[in-house]
């Protein structure tokens, strides 16, 4: 079995990855690979985020990697807070820290629709491939759920009742910007010859 090292140390990541990827795959996390650093993510977009994640990796293992980055894109904001969502309210601020300044600045706004975007940047044989996957939906303006990470319990897909932090992985992966992804990356990774 193909094995990929996941350039991450967020463990729910890793998880909703491991699911996405359904054993075709073994994947290990950088905790799992012996790699304890903290790689910045200093950039403007998704896209340079996601590589220099994986080109890290591949530099100092020299072992096929993968990659993420994942903004919330909400369009009242011009975006915000988009490529910052993990730090939305600060260098160190929780989950809820950020979701709590999320729905402040949202508080008397009307057009609530979003999108969640996941940018994966694989390098395979020292190539990089970007994968990417968007799920549309809209802001909440309370939280609905204990389940998932991050935004989950303030955003609900197109074409659902329940946030994120309302489904099971099975249900989230039906609409999932991570699972969109993921999926390119398994046809891909299929197909490499």
């Amino acid at each position: 079995m193909k094995q990929l090292v996941f350039a991450t140390n967020n463990q729910h990541k890793v998880d909703e990855m491991k699911h996405a990827l359904n054993g075709r795959f073994e994947i290990k996390s950088l905790k799992e690979a012996g790699i304890n650093i903290d790689i910045p993510e200093p950039f403007n977009t998704l896209e340079e985020n996601a590589a220099t994640k994986s080109t890290t990796i591949y530099n100092l293992t020299n072992a096929d990697c993968f990659s993420e980055d994942t903004g919330l894109e909400v369009d009242a904001l011009g975006g915000e807070p988009g490529v910052k969502s993990a730090r939305y309210a600060g260098e160190n601020a929780s989950f809820d820290d950020n979701v709590t300044k999320l729905l402040a600045k949202m508080e008397n706004i009307n057009n609530r629709s979003a999108q969640f975007k996941t940018i994966i940047s694989l390098i395979i044989d020292g190539k990089e491939y970007l994968f990417e996957g968007i799920c549309k939906g809209t802001i909440l303006s309370n939280r609905q759920g204990e389940k998932g990470f991050g935004y989950d319990p303030i955003f609900t897909p197109e074409g659902s009742y329940k946030s994120f932090a309302e489904m099971n992985m099975e249900e989230k992966n039906v609409y999932s910007h991570r699972r969109k992804a993921a999926d390119k990356l398994v046809t891909f990774l299929a197909n490499y010859k």
